[in-house]
């Protein structure tokens, strides 16, 4: 099913992103890799060449329309064709709402995480719509589920699912097929690390170590290979929480006190 489609994956120079470029290219993908930090992506690149697929990088930025443009460009120039948009790039954060300093880290977030989104969506769609593609965002289980000391985040992706949610919904009847991708905690990547704090500065090493619960990108990427082929339109990981939004639908209290715990327990 793979073999010889192309795939542009944003946030590719590390994380999930450069993870889920790999596993593509185990299965015979093509790949467009794009992120702003060019050595990162550049290492990326060279992992995937190894697995022996073409792989053409762009350096640029997602919150900027003509970087999203110039990639789909590239790609289209290289490839002759998209199949896949992996709508990975993301920003994290980390901080009570009454102590962030300047509420323009609210504007970066929603830039990056919805916005660069939306861009990339708008750069790429005529593509897909000829080949009967699909758009696989990286969205969060917190775009369903308010989650303490992430207020700023959980908005940013809960306007990603509202868009795919009409998206869909426009796209019918055309071939076009939305993957939107729910993960727990992530487990390897700098996404902890690269999160705002109260300062809208970069939490850096001193951020705090992920739960045992947390998922590896490994197994991330390979539920999100296996949910492309069955052209699935949401995927919850790990399964468990898949109850979650219906639970807080009947109690929102009980969840409340969930993720209260689980958020009391990363942050000590």
């Amino acid at each position: 099913m793979f073999q010889d489609k192309v795939a542009i994956v944003t946030g590719a120079s590390s994380g999930l992103g450069a993870v889920l470029a790999e596993e593509l290219a185990k299965a015979g993908v093509q790949l467009a890799l794009f992120a702003r930090r060019e050595e990162k992506l550049v290492e990326t690149a060279q992992r995937c060449r190894s697995l022996g697929v073409r792989v053409v990088t762009v350096v640029g930025d997602v919150t900027v329309v003509d970087d999203c443009k110039r990639l789909v460009t590239t790609a289209v120039a290289e490839f002759g064709r998209v199949d896949y948009l992996m709508a990975n790039a993301g920003i994290s954060m980390w901080a009570r709402f009454e102590d962030i300093e300047d509420v323009a880290v609210f504007r970066k977030l929603m830039e990056t995480n919805y916005l660069g989104v939306v861009n990339g969506v708008y750069a790429v769609l005529p593509e897909l719509k000829k080949v009967g593609g699909m758009i696989v965002a990286i969205s969060s289980i917190q775009g369903k589920i308010g989650v303490p000391l992430h207020t700023g985040y959980v908005a940013s992706k809960h306007a990603v699912l509202g868009f795919f949610e009409a998206l869909r919904m426009e796209l019918d009847g055309s071939g076009v097929d939305i993957l939107t991708v729910l993960p727990h905690w992530l487990r390897g990547t700098d996404l902890r690390q690269s999160a705002f704090g109260k300062d809208g500065e970069a939490l850096g090493k001193s951020s705090r170590s992920h739960s045992k619960e947390s998922i590896t990108l490994e197994d991330c990427s390979v539920a999100i290979l296996k949910a492309m082929k069955k052209r699935k339109r949401e995927l919850v990981i790990p399964w468990k929480l898949r109850a979650l939004p219906w639970l807080n639908l009947i109690n929102p209290k009980i969840v409340a006190w969930l993720v209260k715990g689980k958020v009391t327990e990363q942050d000590q």
